[in-house]
């Protein structure tokens, strides 16, 4: 009863018309980036974070979710038409979407794809709903050291999961803490890394990093690649975008294993949509009466994966709302966005925010049945985007990076640090060193050192306080057993084939 109330009360925020312009421009942002290969969500949220900061925050976390779960719905528009994944997650969905698209099945390939959406991204939302009061109330019961180990548990999963080297995602991870490090130390007041810079007494700022590392270290790479490839046409009218009865009846269980696995992958940090769409049509090839025709342009291999890649996003926001563990670069920006709005997601969210925790979940759904409208009839409109020619795309990018970043604080020295963590995340992504791990112990730096110097303050400078505690001993446990598994040859072999299927 306590959710179906929380639930009626989130639509009647969500159905105030600021909130609902604000949710229509966010998944109308969302298709269009998702349909713009090489920018996504997590560049583009940085991007617009500075622009939000004098938005109410519930329609402000309304339009960013928008951006986040209808990217993904727009990933698949040149994943079927172009054979190029708009989103890391459309890339499973390239196997057989643009083999339909070759045989002159766009249009129920990218029905599929949106029909598939709506649908998981609902049953994401219900899930979202029914899983996050309970999780929040067992979170009540945390104390600093948990805390500690639970933030160390979602860092060790991220570098388990972000790159091919284990090494290389450490390193991302500790120069993100290490960034994280830098100003006054909140317990000493002493000054930590900041090079003489009194710039920098109050630390980096989250969004000059996020904007540098993902917007203009993103452009930068993109630029290097001038790779044009053919659009496929797309079929005009409503009829001719809906698939057949047949098709429908052969995806109906894979829209129900899509749904399921998305949702559950997505609540383990780390893994993210692309692992789920991996998995996700690996089972669903796996239990086939015809496993053999997946890749030729077979309707289940486009509704699973689909359909994982937008469940994970309900499952993404279960851990970052009830815990405050971001489980992505996309979530750790969120996350970021709650602070700056003096807001801490956690175990008492959803009683101290009713009004933002429910309003939106309610509009996930109010966002899903946008989407499902945009994507059926629009499709041809939105694949003209991608003829928009790059020269003309990415001046804008710098553009908007830049007033973004000097509207914050109007300071001159943070475009100075903006063109830094630009050429960072450019290198990062030339040597192929992962940046969700560097964004991630940047967003969890803080909150891990304070925690752990509580622990150490509550028991006299005892580290046994860690692994005394049942909770946080088998959460360090875990994320320990996660670092060391890796070292055995066949998990780290398995892992290394489950990263190579999603680049």
């Amino acid at each position: 009863m306590e959710v179906i109330n929380g639930l009626l009360h989130g639509f009647a925020v969500a159905l105030e018309p600021f909130n609902l312009f604000w949710c229509f421009i966010g998944v109308l942002l969302g298709t269009l980036i998702g349909i713009l290969p090489g920018l996504g969500p997590a560049a583009t949220i940085a991007m617009l974070l500075p622009l939000t900061f004098q938005m109410n925050p519930t329609s402000a976390v309304i339009m960013l979710a928008g951006i986040y779960y209808g990217a993904k719905y727009g990933g698949s528009t040149t994943a079927i038409l172009l054979n190029v994944p708009g989103e890391s997650a459309s890339v499973v969905t390239c196997l057989d979407g643009y083999q339909m698209a070759k045989q002159g099945r766009a249009g129920p390939a990218l029905g599929i794809a949106a029909i598939s959406s709506f649908i998981a991204g609902t049953v994401g939302v219900v899930l979202l709903m029914l899983v996050a009061p309970p999780l929040s109330k067992f979170a009540l019961s945390f104390s600093s050291p948990e805390y500690f180990a639970l933030m160390s548990l979602g860092l060790a999963m991220v570098v388990l999961l972000a790159g091919k080297s284990l090494v290389k995602a450490l390193l991302a991870m500790l120069v993100g803490l290490w960034i994280a490090s830098m100003g006054i130390d909140l317990f000493s007041d002493a000054s930590r890394f900041t090079f003489g810079q009194t710039h920098m007494l109050d630390g980096v700022d989250f969004v000059v990093v996020a904007i540098g590392v993902f917007a203009l270290g993103e452009v930068l790479g993109n630029m290097e690649s001038r790779q044009h490839a053919q659009v496929l046409p797309v079929p005009k009218g409503l009829r001719n975008l809906l698939p057949t009865w047949a098709d429908l009846k052969a995806c109906r269980f894979a829209f129900l294993n899509g749904s399921l696995i998305g949702f559950v992958i997505g609540v383990l940090p780390g893994a993210g949509s692309t692992i789920a769409s991996f998995i996700s049509y690996g089972i669903e090839k796996a239990v086939s009466k015809h496993p053999e025709k997946f890749g030729t342009g077979v309707p289940e291999g486009v509704a699973a994966p689909e359909g994982a890649n937008n469940s994970e996003t309900g499952g993404a926001l279960v851990p970052l709302l009830t815990l405050g563990i971001p489980g992505s670069s996309t979530t750790a920006i969120l996350l970021a966005a709650f602070v700056l709005w003096g807001l801490k997601p956690g175990p008492l969210m959803i009683t101290d925010n009713p009004d933002l925790f429910w309003g939106l979940v309610a509009s996930m759904y109010v966002g899903n049945v946008m989407l499902l409208i945009l994507n059926l009839p629009l499709v041809p409109v939105f694949a003209q985007l991608l003829r928009v020619p790059v020269y003309a795309l990415y001046p804008m990018i710098f553009g908007i990076s830049i007033v973004g970043v000097y509207s914050v604080s109007g300071s001159l020295f943070d475009t100075w640090m903006l063109a830094v963590f630009g050429l960072l995340g450019y290198a990062m992504r030339r040597l192929d060193y992962p940046s969700a791990p560097l964004i991630l112990g940047l967003v969890l730096g803080d909150g891990m050192e304070r925690a752990l110097r509580q622990s150490l303050m509550m028991s006299s400078g005892d580290l046994s306080i860690l692994v005394s505690r049942p909770i946080s001993a088998v959460m360090l446990f875990l994320a320990v057993l996660i670092l060391v598994l890796p070292m055995f040859r066949k998990a780290n072999a398995w892992r290394v084939k489950a990263l190579e299927e999603q680049s």
